[in-house]
């Protein structure tokens, strides 16, 4: 029986593709997709035309027992995420475990990963580092959380949108306004940006202009 394929997707240069992933795209009985029409363009792109189904954060629960159904029934099903790996900020971690607990199995093509490009590219350690997802859109929640790396020795990744990097950058001054942060824009595109600095540094770079694009924030581990 054919296992659950995750794929990784390009987060940005389309020339990431790898030939495995290719492969897998074109020997697939179905794709489901976070969204269809982002990835039926990229499918599009690679000349092929496969069947597309969606599987969002809305839906996740229902398509994950029809993708069991799907690999019940003998057919080659992949699995990719809008941008990068599935299952990572993304869709895909409630399918994976509803195949493995219907006792089938689940394989991967590996490829781009926005945090771990991040925090390679931040300078920080990479020895110690914890993925911490996205940052919360409420005031008061995103204080404690924010306040809650004070002490954190590892190195920190999370994601922040671009309309509210304005918004953490101030709470992150207050609360470590000595540490380093690096912020990393747009990667693998062509308008790809990392700046590095204190929080204040930061605020003063990015206050004056339009924020644009994916954001991955990397925050260097507090002293031991």
């Amino acid at each position: 029986m054919n296992p659950l394929l995750l794929v990784a997707t390009p987060i940005g240069n389309r020339q990431d593709l790898s030939e495995r992933a290719r492969t897998a795209f074109a020997e697939a009985d179905v794709v489901y997709a976070e969204d269809t029409r982002h990835s039926g363009r990229l499918l599009q792109h690679l000349g092929l035309r496969v069947e597309l189904r969606s599987c969002h954060d809305h839906n996740e629960r229902q398509r994950a027992q029809e993708i069991v159904e799907q690999l019940e029934a003998g057919r080659r099903v992949v699995l990719i995420s809008d941008a990068g790996t599935p299952g990572i900020a993304d869709p895909g971690h409630r399918v994976v475990r509803s195949v493995l607990d219907a006792g089938l199995s689940v394989s991967m093509v590996p490829g781009a990963s926005a945090p771990i490009m991040a925090v390679v590219l931040s300078g920080f350690a990479t020895d110690r580092f914890v993925f911490d997802g996205w940052l919360p859109r409420r005031s008061g929640q995103l204080r404690t959380r924010i306040e809650s790396y004070g002490d954190e020795e590892r190195t920190v990744v999370v994601l922040e949108s671009n309309h509210r990097l304005l918004k953490s950058l101030p709470i992150f001054a207050e609360c470590m306004p000595a540490r380093r942060l690096a912020v990393c824009r747009e990667l693998t595109k062509m308008h790809e940006e990392l700046r590095r600095g204190t929080p204040a540094e930061l605020l003063e770079h990015y206050g004056a202009r339009a924020v644009k694009g994916e954001i991955v924030i990397v925050i260097e581990g507090a002293e031991k």
